[in-house]
């Protein structure tokens, strides 16, 4: 197969990477100041996560820079620790502690999360896109552009949040988010501009925002969108200002536990974060591309190790940025390098004119995100599905919109494990029953595999049988039997049976019977009670049976 080059794809690459660039800025800012962190260090990460990160992953949409599902641990992990630079250590360790998991083959535990719950986290976050930036396309800009909590740090919620909404609303920035919104959806619709694919409709959005909020200001109207509205990026006025920004770690505090306790957390939290992410913009990739999980946990680990080194914080794959990439036409993984280097020239050389930004230009551009990550076909194909894979999605999406990712994954899985079990015990056994002169026939046909997980099933229905009655257990397309189950057989065929006159013959069961040992009746019993469990896989087959001896 031949190898794709980085610039095979670079038109729609470069207008994908602004588009991520653009979201990706005040989501940088907003992290670093909800983890109580130099606000130019979610710049850094963000620059490292796009440029070495995105290099050295074999993701072809992932973009990754500081998480918002970070956050809480960062803005503890620094009080605790009493300083930054102290915080700054743990990283380091952490970028290590995940390049050891990537390899140790750790990522490959990205291949057991189901797909509806996949699905469920993405919707979980659209909705939480739309549900955070409503108010701030309205003009409450109170919580930071880029926070996913329920919970918000002035002890209040997501929804208590919309509420207020009423009383704080900004006619400018109402007025800016509806023509934002109608840019974007309509601007590639439009017969004349549609092959002007390098400037992407959020760049045209963005520009828009940025010239009517400044012909409002210059004419003095009531419309005019204020400061505390607006992108707000530190701007250093020459090379020794941005010098003092960069905080290195202090490496006197290597050996501190405390700083171990919370690398060891960071390395967990970020790694799983990542997993899920790279799985969900899989999921979204239109080439159905597959990324290399342990080469992912590298890439994050080396990631991490540079960013703690020049002042930035912990970085993960994150999926609202990937959504972004996605949805704006990305081909190969320069659109993330391009979004890295965007992030770096603009914050040496036009942070100006960035500071001149409507968060609600940004808001609307991240609703438009969050819909089609949770548009109502997904809803309606799971619901077509069955109660089985509707259940796991809307669990893992309910869960993530009123805690947290993690949480929510964990639910979803755990739901899904639930109904695995409860479809593995009602497949253990095919049930017929005849009803004749001489009495019942039942049939019981066992699976292919049968654990002691159907233990319970298979005791029911034997506890069911009637007195008198003919019991013909079939094994003969059984490959594994768990002992458990052999045992009740056993007990079956020599108490109960004997008692009620009930007649078992067993079919497919090894021929052979070598009870040793034991003074017990054999009663017909055609097993050996006391084999080892990986011989007592009794079946006829004689290539099957062939096999399992070997081993």
């Amino acid at each position: 197969m031949k190898k794709n080059n980085l610039f095979d794809n670079l038109k729609s690459d470069f207008a994908s990477g602004l588009v991520v660039f653009l979201v990706a800025l005040p989501l940088c800012l907003g992290i670093a100041l909800a983890s109580g962190a130099p606000l130019f260090s979610g710049i850094i990460s963000g620059i490292i996560g796009g440029i070495i990160v995105g290099y050295l992953s074999k993701s072809q949409l992932s973009v990754s820079g500081p998480a918002a599902g970070l956050t809480a641990i960062v803005l503890t992990a620094i009080t605790d620790l009493g300083a930054f630079d102290i915080f700054l250590t743990a990283i380091f360790i952490a970028g290590f502690i995940q390049l050891g998991l990537g390899f140790l083959k750790a990522g490959g535990i990205s291949n057991y999360f189901p797909t509806n719950v996949i699905e469920g986290m993405l919707a979980g976050i659209g909705i939480i896109i739309i549900l955070k930036q409503i108010p701030h396309a309205f003009g409450l800009d109170d919580d930071f552009v880029g926070d996913l909590s329920y919970p918000e740090a002035d002890g209040g919620n997501t929804f208590a949040t919309l509420l207020r909404v009423v009383d704080d609303f900004e006619l400018g920035s109402a007025l800016i988010t509806g023509i934002s919104l109608l840019i974007l959806i309509y601007w590639d619709k439009v017969p004349f501009l549609k092959n002007i694919k390098l400037v992407p409709s959020a760049l045209i959005a963005v520009i828009f925002g940025v010239v009517l909020n400044e012909i409002l200001i210059s004419s003095g109207s009531f419309l005019a969108i204020t400061d505390h509205h607006l992108v707000s990026l530190p701007m250093p006025t020459n090379f020794e200002e941005f010098k003092s920004i960069i905080v290195t770690p202090k490496f006197s505090e290597f050996l501190n536990p405390d700083v171990w306790l919370v690398a060891v957390t960071i390395a967990i939290v970020a790694s799983i974060e990542t997993l899920l992410s790279i799985e969900a913009s899989d999921r979204l990739d239109a080439q159905k591309r597959y990324t290399d999980t342990n080469v992912e946990l590298k890439a994050q680990g080396i990631g991490n190790i540079v960013s703690s080194l020049i002042g930035g914080l912990p970085l993960t794959s994150v999926i609202v940025r990937s959504s972004a990439n996605n949805n704006a036409g990305a081909k190969s993984k320069m659109s993330t390098i391009i979004h890295g280097v965007l992030l770096l020239v603009s914050v040496m050389t036009i942070p100006i004119i960035l500071n001149k930004i409507p968060l609600a230009t940004l808001a609307a551009i991240l609703l438009l995100i969050g819909y089609k990550l949770a548009k109502p076909a997904t809803f309606i194909h799971f619901w077509s599905k069955g109660k089985y894979q509707f259940i796991p999605f809307i669990a893992t999406l309910l869960a993530v919109v009123f805690t947290d990712l993690l949480k929510g994954v964990a639910l979803g899985v755990i739901i899904s494990i639930i109904f695995i079990l409860r479809g593995n015990i009602k497949q253990a056994f095919i049930y017929r029953k005849e009803t004749t002169k001489e009495g019942d026939v039942i049939h019981i046909d066992l699976a292919q595999e049968v654990s002691f997980l159907n233990k319970a099933a298979i005791k029911l229905i034997l506890n069911q049988i009637n007195e008198n009655s003919n019991v013909i257990i079939n094994a003969s397309n059984t490959v594994y039997i768990a002992h458990d189950i052999l045992d009740l057989i056993y007990d079956f065929q020599t108490t109960r049976a004997l008692d009620q006159n009930i007649n078992v013959k067993l079919k497919g069961f090894k021929e052979e019977y070598e009870l040793e040992n034991s003074d017990e009746p054999h009663n017909n019993v055609t097993f050996d009670h006391y084999y080892d469990v990986a011989k007592r896989i009794l079946v006829k087959n004689n290539s099957i049976k062939n096999d399992i001896e070997k081993k």
